[in-house]
This record gives structure tokens, sequence and C-alpha cells, in this order.
């Protein structure tokens, strides 16, 4: 038996159901995910070992996607904390509920700490906090019901988020990662109206067996229909049927004033879609409401229907790769799976480093990002191998458990109600 529960996620109760060794796969999606976020915090200009455009092509590949692929293993791990394919119930649940709340005001202060180094990073770990207090209600249900919530959310989120911002103005961007209750639920870098997708997808994923192929088999095929449908879908609708083309004329239009005509020439339509294109790519957690066809954008933190489609694609992909990864290569993986076991130290670590650094993403540090990647994976590993979890996690862990036992004192002998 390993050293951690899977996630850490054993609930300290006599009837709960027994540990079980840490998933590595999972582990290694979840090093990815933070990994990604280092490229994205550190700028093309820190890869040393790509040229110029491909660095800015991995750069670009890892904006929005690692922050939600982030958010879907937070929810994944959110069911394998509470009895993966049995939900939990009675003591199980309300010590669980008891944990998860001290981790997400931990989350929630740790995150408001991290900002005040004045990094030019949007932190999520307070988003962190509320998706896991929002999910706790969630606890009890299953697969289906939890996939068929991460579906409704997709599809209505983002059209009520534009229609309700729309309704209170342009409140304009964020400064800093989150500063009031509307940042979080709809205005912010990571706003719940698109981001509990990612954790609700993440949770259904939980429930279901990892190991068995044919559920492998399963996600890997979901998650290319829907990496099709989303980034496809905005494809087609942007250039081939000239959803660009259209938008950019009504932007030129409502900044000089008059109608908005897409202009005959084929060479002042390419400017116009390159310009498009660009603030398209620089999107903050939402869309404009100025025009409805922000809303058949993809790109990163565009918090689109179609933006979450192919987000949750990708997750689902990098995960099934990530399970057969492990498989095959087992102890070959360690030192990711270890960085995956403590995502949470790792990325407050990397966050105090670069503002120790006074980093940016214009900085031309080639071999930066490489350094930073090579020493969280050997200090991971070395840190799991003689002390195992890692020092985040294992605060969090004793508060949590601490919290849950004060809540629902442990009863010897006493059986759970199974749900």
């Amino acid at each position: 038996m390993s050293q951690q529960a899977v996630d850490d996620g054993d609930i300290g109760q006599e009837s709960a159901p027994p540990r079980a060794e840490r998933i590595a796969g999972v582990d290694a999606a979840r090093a990815l995910a933070v990994f990604g976020m280092f490229t994205v915090h550190l700028g093309a200009g820190a890869v040393g070992l790509l040229d110029g455009d491909t660095a800015e092509a991995l750069h670009q590949l890892t904006r929005g996607r690692s922050s939600a692929l982030f958010a879907f293993l937070a929810g994944l791990s959110l069911a394998l904390m509470s009895g993966r394919g049995t939900p939990p119930s009675g003591d199980r649940l309300h010590r669980l509920t008891a944990r998860l709340l001290v981790r997400a005001v931990v989350l929630a202060l740790l995150g408001g700490l991290l900002d005040l180094l004045n990094t030019p990073i949007a932190v999520i770990l307070a988003y962190y906090g509320g998706f896991f207090v929002l999910a706790l209600p969630l606890l009890r249900l299953r697969a289906a019901a939890l996939a068929a919530l991460a579906v409704g959310v997709g599809l209505v989120g983002p059209q009520l988020s534009f229609a309700v911002r729309a309704a209170m103005g342009d409140q304009g961007y964020v400064e800093g990662s989150i500063a009031s209750v509307g940042d979080f639920l709809l205005t912010g870098y990571y706003p719940a109206c698109t981001f509990m997708a990612f954790v609700l997808a993440g949770m259904a994923v939980g429930r279901l067996d990892l190991r068995a192929l044919r559920v492998r088999l399963a996600l890997a095929g979901t998650g290319l229909g829907l990496l099709l449908l989303g980034y496809g879908g905005s494809w087609l609708i942007m250039y081939p049927l000239g959803g660009i083309d259209r938008l950019a004329a009504e932007q030129v239009a409502d900044y000089y004033g008059g109608a908005a005509v897409v202009p005959d020439d084929p060479a002042m339509r390419g400017v116009l879609r390159e310009w498009m294109a660009e603030q398209l790519n620089s999107l903050h957690g939402a869309v404009p409401t100025d025009s409805p066809l922000w809303l058949a954008a993809a790109s990163p933190h565009s918090g689109t229907t179609f933006e979450i489609a192919g987000a949750v694609g990708t997750a689902l992909l990098v995960l099934t790769g990530c399970l057969v990864l492990a498989d095959l290569l087992g102890p070959v993986l360690y030192p990711l799976t270890a960085a995956g076991s403590m995502a949470l130290t790792v990325y407050v670590g990397h966050i105090a480093m670069i503002a120790w650094l006074a980093a940016s993403t214009e900085d031309a540090a080639p071999f930066r990002l490489e350094m930073f990647v090579v020493s969280a994976l050997l200090l991971a590993s070395v840190w799991r191998a003689l002390l195992g979890r890692g020092p985040l996690e294992w605060a969090l862990g004793r508060l949590g458990t601490a919290a849950g036992d004060l809540l629902v004192p442990r009863r010897p002998g006493a059986e759970d109600a199974r749900g």
C-alpha cells in the first residue's frame, strides 16, 4: 500500500472505502497542467529548447487549456476523495464537507497572499476555493448526473453571463486576480459560469473506473469529439461562414461610427482578420458584450461554449494519454507523478520564484522554463521519496481532518449509510 491515499482522499472514517493506491496517470496529468501554467506565466521567451515560432506555438497551446485542465482535475480529485463510484453519505459526507470547506478557505487565503506578491499572474487559488464550495452540494451525485450538469453549465453559462454582463454594462477587466463575488461568478479571469463546467466534468469522470479499457476508450472518443466540436465549430463559424469578418466590421463601425460593412477587397479583409484574431486572443475570462458574434470564439479565456467544449475535450485526451503512459512506463514517470502528487506546492512555489526573480512573460530568458520544470521534478521526486506528501498538501490534509473530526466526532464501530 502506498504512503498516501488516492489524491489525499482518505476520509478518515471507520466504514469508509479502503484506502487505495494513487492513480499515477492522474498525477502525471496534474503535473502537465502545472507545467503548462509555468509556460504561460514565464512566456515564450523563457523557452530555450525551441525556436521562436515553435516556442510561441507552445505558449499559445498552453494558454487557457492548462488552467482548464487544472480545474478539470480538481473536480476529478473531488470525486476520488468522495468515494469514486460510490458517493458519500451520512457521517462520511459530513466529515468530507468539513474537510473541503477548510480546504476552500485555506486556498482562498493562500490565493490572496500570492496576489500580494504583485506578480503578473492571475492566481487561480481563490477561485478554486469557491469552486469547492459550489461543488459541495453535488458530492452525492453519480457520473451521469454530474455529466449532465457539466453540459448544462457549458451550454447555458456563457450565454447567461453574456446577457447579465450586457445588462450590467461594461465592467472592464479585473484588476488583480479577484476582487468581488461578481468577478468570481462572471467577470474574473476564471469565472464560475465557465470553470464550473470543467470541475463538474472532472467530477463525472472521477466517478468512473479509470482503469477499465472501455472507460478509457469512451473518454478518448468523447474528448476527440468535443475538441472537434469546440474548436472546429468555432473555426467554421468564424472563417468559412465569415463571422470574424462581420465581427471586425462591427468593431470598426463601433469605433469610427457608421454602418458595419465587410470590405470587398480581399487584402483589406485579410488585414482586418489578422487584427480581429489578435483581439480574440487577448481576452481575460469573458468576451465583450457589444456583439453576440463574440460567443462564437474558442480562443483562450474567452469563456464561450465553444472554448469549454474544446478545453474539456483536450483535458479528456490528456488524461487518457497519461493513464495509458503511466501503465506502460510505470517508474519511468516517477518524477512527473511526484510533481503531480504535490501540485499545489509546485504551483505556489513557482509563483513565489517568479516574484523573487521579478520575472515577466516579456522577458527574453532562454531555458528559464526548462530550469523551472527540471527543478520542480527533482525537488518533488526527492521530497516524495523521503517525506511523502507535499508540504502544503500535508498541511491541508491535517487541517481538514481536524475540522472533520471536530464537526463529526468519530463513533467507534458506527457504520455510514451508503447512498
